[in-house]
C-alpha cells in the first residue's frame, strides 16, 4: 500500500469510524454521515466526501434491500428533486474552495447539522418540506457527506420501519447524484476508490451488527453522544484550519 497516503493505523481508525457510522443508520435509518464524516476528517481530510460517500452507497443498498417491503415511494420523490438540486449547488461551491476553505466549510456544515437535530424543529411531512429538506440534504450531503438531519427532520414523527426504508431510499439517490457530481467535477480519483474498498469492510461491519441491534436499541439512546461527537469534531475540523 506504498501508494496510500495513509498509515495502518489511520486506516484501523477509519473502518472502526465508519463501521460506527453504519451502525447507527442501520438502527436509526440515518447517522453514518453525521458521526463518521467528522472523524474521517480528522483522521485524515482524504477520505471526505468522496470515500465516505462510496461506502454511503454500499449501505444504503444494503439497507434498502433490508427494509424494502415498508417503503412508500410517494413522500420520498420531492426530497429527491430537492437533493439533486442540492447537488449541482454544492458542487458548484466546491469548485471555487480552496483546501482551508473546504475545511472551513465542512466544520460549519457539521455544526449546521447538530444544530438543526437539536433544534426541536417537527415540520411536517409535505412536498413543500420535501424539497426544502431534500436540497439542504443533497447539499450538505455532497461537500460532507452529512446530509441525514434535514431530510430527518420531516421523518421524526414516523413509523421507525418507513423511516428505515424511505430514508434508505433517499440517500441511495442522493450518494448517487452525490458521487456523479464529484466524479464529474474532479473530486473523485483512483486514490478515493482505493481508499473505498480499504474501508468498506466498516460498512458491512456495521450494517451486519446493526441487524442484530435494530429491535434491541432504542433509535434514540445514542443520540446525545452521537451529535455531542459530531459537534467536537466539527469545531475540530474549523480549528485544524484556523490555528
Amino acid at each position: 500500500m506504498a501508494d496510500v497516503p495513509l498509515s495502518v493505523l489511520q486506516l484501523v481508525l477509519a473502518n472502526l469510524a465508519i463501521a460506527a457510522g453504519a451502525l447507527l443508520q442501520g438502527v436509526a435509518g440515518y447517522g453514518i454521515g453525521t458521526l463518521s464524516a467528522p472523524l474521517l476528517f480528522l483522521i485524515s481530510p482524504l477520505l471526505v466526501p468522496g470515500t465516505l460517500t462510496m461506502n454511503a452507497m454500499v449501505l444504503t443498498v444494503m439497507m434498502l434491500l433490508r427494509n424494502r417491503t415498508h417503503m412508500s415511494f410517494a413522500p420520498v420523490r420531492h426530497a429527491m428533486s430537492g437533493a439533486l438540486l442540492g447537488t449541482l449547488l454544492a458542487v458548484a461551491v466546491m469548485t471555487v474552495l480552496s483546501p482551508s476553505g473546504f475545511g472551513l466549510v465542512f466544520g460549519t456544515l457539521i455544526l449546521l447539522a447538530v444544530g438543526l437535530s437539536v433544534a426541536g424543529l417537527q415540520p411536517a411531512l409535505t412536498p413543500t418540506n420535501s424539497v426544502l429538506a431534500g436540497t439542504l440534504s443533497g447539499f450538505m450531503g455532497t461537500i460532507t457527506a452529512v446530509g441525514g438531519p434535514p431530510i430527518a427532520l420531516i421523518y421524526q414523527r414516523q413509523p421507525a420501519e418507513l423511516v428505515r426504508a424511505n430514508l434508505s431510499a433517499f440517500f441511495l439517490f442522493g450518494s448517487v447524484a452525490a458521487f456523479i457530481g464529484l466524479l464529474a467535477s474532479g473530486f473523485i480519483h483512483r486514490l478515493e476508490v482505493t481508499l473505498f474498498a480499504l474501508t468498506v469492510p466498516g460498512v458491512v461491519l456495521g450494517f451486519w451488527l446493526s441487524g442484530r441491534l435494530v429491535h434491541k436499541v432504542p433509535a434514540g439512546s445514542l443520540r446525545p453522544l452521537i451529535l455531542l461527537i459530531a459537534a467536537a469534531s466539527g469545531t475540530a475540523a474549523i480549528a485544524r484550519e484556523l490555528l
